[in-house]
């Protein structure tokens, strides 16, 4: 009875990584394209702009947003490592800049992480943690030669 409980929980996750790529490899080369035409936008055409704060962030969160799509789009070890470091960075500043959005809007200004990515339906918030929590699932980090040992799979204790 606790195998087939077993093979239920592994496939439930077999299928959450399978849905899970998918959105990601849709949505990253989406936010990407979306985020960096809105900082181009900002940067180069709209006429008034006094804070480029705002603009460059964006700029950069299209930047990590299209090399986490590269790192999703090839299997190898460095793509892996690639994106997942794009990942943590992407996490760690849409807290960070979405917390001095709040507290000083003025100073951080019209970013695609202000209020934690609201402007995009908070997508800069949680699909960095559902791109990590990809990446570091077992089927995933096989696909990418990471932790595959050449070692024959013996019985486990």
């Amino acid at each position: 009875m606790s195998e087939h409980i077993s093979q239920t929980n592994d496939d439930s996750l077999s299928t959450f990584a399978s849905v899970a790529g998918g959105i990601l490899g849709v949505s990253y080369p989406v936010l990407a394209i979306s985020t960096g035409a809105r900082a181009l936008y900002q940067l180069l055409l709209k006429e008034g702009v006094t804070n480029y704060l705002g603009p460059s962030l964006t700029a950069l969160a299209a930047l990590l947003y299209l090399i986490a799509a590269i790192g999703f789009a090839r299997r190898r070890k460095w793509a892996w490592k690639l994106s997942v470091g794009a990942l943590g960075l992407e996490t760690v500043l849409t807290v960070v800049v979405g917390t001095l959005s709040l507290i000083i809007p003025d100073v951080i200004g019209s970013t695609a992480w202000g209020r934690f990515g609201a402007d995009y339906a908070f997508f800069p918030l949680f699909q960095p943690l559902l791109g990590l929590a990809w990446l570091i699932h077992p089927e995933t980090r096989r696909a990418y030669g990471i932790g595959v040992s050449d070692a024959p799979a013996g019985p486990r204790d």
